[in-house]
């Protein structure tokens, strides 16, 4: 028996950020101006790449038991909302894509008070083998899975930022 709901259920899978991890501003994290120092956006950020890692089965358990691990190659940070102390965000980590030895995936930072978009940031990275400290391929097993997770989370459209440089109008 078919669903006649079944595309549209598809579509909203599809649309899933691989997680979403919640932080609170902490008193550490605010600088002179009264507001999110942005090196701390980016820590953010990065406690979200470790959940989105651990999720997809190449975190700290996979460098563990393989001897490899993913390195940051490239960054882009969107900083769009201000951020005060005592702030709880929210950040969805959506997977873009997967080759042989890279990932490209991106985070969006709400504020989850007013639902707004706070900060966004594009990410490369290199799956790395711990003993030589080189870029090397993902294993056929985990290759497999990011591609699948790439498939069942893609995001309908790329998410807003995704992709943009960085020029001066005109």
């Amino acid at each position: 028996m078919t669903d006649a709901r079944a595309p549209n259920m598809v579509r909203r899978i599809m649309s899933k950020p691989i997680v979403e991890y919640e932080a609170v501003v902490r008193p550490e994290w605010i600088d002179s101006n009264g507001h999110l120092n942005l090196a701390y956006y980016v820590v953010v950020f990065d406690l979200a790449t470790d959940a989105m890692y651990a999720a997809l089965g190449i975190g700290d358990a996979y460098r563990e038991a393989s001897g490899f691990s993913c390195f940051t190659a490239e960054t882009h940070t969107l900083y769009e909302r201000e951020v005060v102390l005592g702030d709880t965000l929210r950040v969805r980590a959506w997977l873009l894509g997967a080759d042989s030895k890279r990932l490209h995936y991106f985070h969006e930072m709400f504020h989850t008070g007013s639902g707004e978009r706070s900060a966004a940031q594009e990410i490369l990275a290199l799956h790395i083998d711990m003993g030589v400290r080189r870029v090397a391929p993902f294993p056929p097993d985990r290759f497999t899975a990011l591609r699948q997770a790439v498939t069942d989370h893609a995001p309908k459209t790329l998410p807003r930022g995704a992709g943009r440089k960085i020029v001066l109008p005109g």
